[in-house]
């Protein structure tokens, strides 16, 4: 998947940077923060704040249950917010979309639920060396569990999956193929679309870990095909605590509940009881009514701006951005170059160690990540125990670049590189 950039300039974009108040915040006295680090978590508009705000203040109570007329506003927004993301996807109906805390518990169901149900001892599981840590450990777990076989998709030197070693890969017949559909590391947009029909042809299920390709680009489940996706709020403008579970109906119906408790039942007694309907068969107990409101919000407010212009505006700052890191004496970039790459950027700096890198950035009001960013096993692929990674939405501008370059020059003064 090779995306090009023809995007709105500066000017257009920073008209943006004023619904989120928290990037009108300086560090210390004259020194404004520069938000570098979207990847792990973005940040909110006035219209997220405010629709949370608004429920509480005003028609805040349980939903689904109650008949008085708070319960039932609550009801309607929390609803409301389902059919939106709904659309936002492209998902062929509502139910299909099941609220969770997060990508990671969207994965887990998954795997606790489809995978226990679907696979036994000796079957292959296919992923990535590029996955984050949510789409490695639960499958590892229910390996321990099972004693599934899991195999591997190659990461090539240039930061792109290995599509030759993948149709190898999957003449060992497959049950499952789950990937991330771009690295949180190495910012690489994987080719999904091959993958699934792929994966398809081979009779495997497919999973997707969207957490960082659903904020920034357009993703239709429908024209993907896809069997299951995976997405956080808290990345996409949208609160923390809340996340989607997307899946094909037929699959869903057939997968038992992972969570037993309130409005996931039709019908309990004292030693059996049958499951609700979708999607609230896998919404055990009181859900994050707020967060689900705000999320909704978060989905209006990224649609009124176009998915597309967004990705468009990101590429122009990634590209930027490489080419400004570039100039930097032994700094290497990580990754794919900005045409196959979303808006992260990972890189060492000889003579400095990462977590240095991101104090001293700090010191200069630069909000950046260090560490293995949650996917050792792909930094250990790289032979380093950790990176720095700038990362960027939609609200990020290129003279915050230069600032992030202007920082890492200082790195080069203080350790006298």
């Amino acid at each position: 998947m090779i995306l090009t950039s023809h995007a709105d300039n500066d000017s257009n974009f920073l008209r943006y940077r004023k619904d989120f108040p928290i990037l009108a915040l300086d560090i210390k006295p004259g020194v404004p923060l520069v938000y570098l680090d979207s990847a792990a978590t973005s940040q909110k508009p006035e219209q997220v704040l405010d629709a949370m705000d608004h429920l509480y203040k005003n028609s805040y109570a349980n939903i689904h249950r109650g008949i008085h007329q708070l319960a039932e506003d609550a009801t309607e927004q929390y609803e409301s917010a389902r059919n939106k993301i709904s659309e936002f996807i492209n998902s062929p109906s509502p139910e299909q979309i099941i609220f969770t805390r997060n990508t990671t518990e969207s994965i887990n169901l998954i795997v606790q639920s489809w995978g226990r149900t679907n696979l036994k001892p000796g079957d292959t599981v296919i992923l990535t060396e590029m996955e984050h840590h949510s789409n490695l450990v639960p499958w590892q777990l229910l390996s321990e569990f099972i004693d599934i076989n899991l195999e591997f998709i190659t990461v090539t030197e240039e930061g792109l999956l290995d599509l030759e070693e993948y149709e190898q890969l999957l003449k060992l017949n497959p049950k499952a193929v789950s990937f991330t559909q771009m690295s949180n590391v190495l910012g690489t947009v994987t080719p999904a679309s091959e993958i699934i029909q792929m994966a398809r042809n081979a009779g495997a299920t497919t999973i997707v870990d969207g957490a960082q390709s659903v904020p920034h680009f357009p993703v239709d489940v429908q024209a993907l095909d896809m069997d299951f996706l995976a997405f956080s709020g808290h990345k996409m403008c949208g609160p923390s605590g809340i996340g989607v579970l997307y899946g094909k109906r037929d699959l869903l119906e057939k997968m038992p509940p992972f969570l037993g408790g309130g409005d996931m039942i039709k019908q309990v007694k004292l030693r059996e009881f049958s499951a609700n309907d979708l999607p609230y068969k896998f919404e055990a107990g009181t859900p994050a009514i707020a967060e689900v409101v705000g999320f909704g919000a978060a989905v209006d407010y990224l649609g009124s701006i176009g998915m597309e212009k967004i990705f468009e505006h990101e590429q122009d700052i990634v590209s930027y951005a490489i080419e400004r890191l570039t100039e930097i004496p032994g700094l290497k970039i990580y990754g794919p170059d900005a045409r196959q790459k979303g808006g992260v950027v990972s890189f060492t700096m000889s003579g400095s160690h990462p977590h240095d890198i991101a104090q001293i950035l700090d010191n200069e009001g630069i909000a950046i990540r260090a560490g293995h960013h949650c996917a050792m096993p792909l930094h250990q692929k790289l032979n380093i125990p950790a990176s720095a990674r700038a990362s960027f939405y939609l609200y990020n501008t290129r003279d915050e670049i230069d600032k992030l370059a202007e920082g890492l020059y200082s790195v080069l003064d203080i350790f006298g590189i």
